[in-house]
């Protein structure tokens, strides 16, 4: 019964934040810590130097957002087909 208690207030920490990939392809750096459910984190920082300003005095940090790089890279490559293809 714990279990499922806790699968469930995890689930439901991670839709209240909203992060999907999806959503979190806006910003390329995420906190993470403690605070965050299930360690999803809050990917809504424009620089490194703001995730570490709000990280400050908390037990958090800053990561690289990896949905954010990789859907930078597909652009890439889109872009590399279509100049080939020309």
């Amino acid at each position: 019964m714990r279990t499922v208690f806790l699968a469930l207030a995890t689930s439901a920490a991670i839709f209240a934040t909203g992060l999907t990939p999806a959503g979190a392809q806006n910003y390329p750096y995420c906190i993470q810590g403690d605070e965050f459910a299930g360690g999803a984190g809050e990917c809504s920082f424009s620089t490194y130097a703001q995730c570490q300003a709000s990280a400050s005095g908390r037990t958090a940090y800053c990561v690289a957002n990896r949905y954010y790089f990789t859907a930078q890279a597909q652009l890439v490559d889109r872009g590399r087909a279509r100049h080939r293809s020309h």
